[in-house]
Parts: structure tokens; C-alpha cells; sequence
């Protein structure tokens, strides 16, 4: 099954609810060599889930001591599918290694941000 780490709104039981149908049980860790920041959201169905109009968001930096905190969750290739519809095209989903040593699927920003 997929690992996705979450730094953002996919942390949040009303995104969870209405992208996985489910709440997801995770573990702390973190992400290395990235820079956390905030976007816009434009997307009306988004912010009324999130309820924000800005979300984070990561950078890959050149400093590998940088971490930004976050949660690890295992879920279904369909829930992974899922996660691409609810995110913005800020973001792209990229695979990652965390500060334990694992990979994991993570959305960043998108190279035109």
C-alpha cells in the first residue's frame, strides 16, 4: 500500500472525510530538505473543505538538515488517486525520503511556483 506524508490539509479530519471517506491513523516524521511556505487556493470546493484559502506548501531547498514535521499514512492506491483530485495544480506529487529513512509519496509545489 502507499505511504503519503502530509505536512498540510490532509492531516485534517473534514479533508479525510470527504476525500477517503474514512479518517486515516498515521505516525509522526518528517520531511528533509524542504522549506515550508503558503498558497493560495482558488478552488471553492478545496476551501470550503479546508477550510482556508491558503494552504502549504513545500520547496525542495539545498539544506539537508531542513525538516518540515508532518504525518505518515498508509493508504489504498484508490485513496491515493483521490488525494490527486482534492490537491490544487500547485502541487505535483513527487516521492520523498523522510527523516526515518523511508519513502513516501508527497505533494510539493509545482516547478512554475
Amino acid at each position: 500500500m502507499p505511504l503519503l506524508f502530509s505536512y498540510g490539509t490532509l492531516q485534517q479530519d473534514s479533508v479525510q472525510l470527504a476525500t477517503f471517506g474514512r479518517l486515516l491513523r498515521g505516525r509522526p516524521d518528517a520531511l528533509v530538505g524542504f522549506s515550508l511556505s503558503q498558497v493560495a487556493i482558488e478552488d471553492p470546493e478545496v476551501v470550503r473543505i479546508s477550510g482556508s484559502g491558503h494552504h502549504p506548501i513545500v520547496h525542495p531547498i539545498s539544506d539537508a538538515q531542513a525538516r518540515v514535521n508532518g504525518t505518515v499514512f498508509e493508504i489504498s492506491e484508490a485513496e491515493l488517486a483521490q488525494a490527486d483530485l482534492y490537491e490544487v495544480a500547485a502541487y505535483v506529487r513527487v516521492e520523498a525520503r523522510l527523516a526515518s529513512g523511508g519513502l513516501v509519496w508527497v505533494y510539493v509545489a509545482a516547478p512554475e511556483l
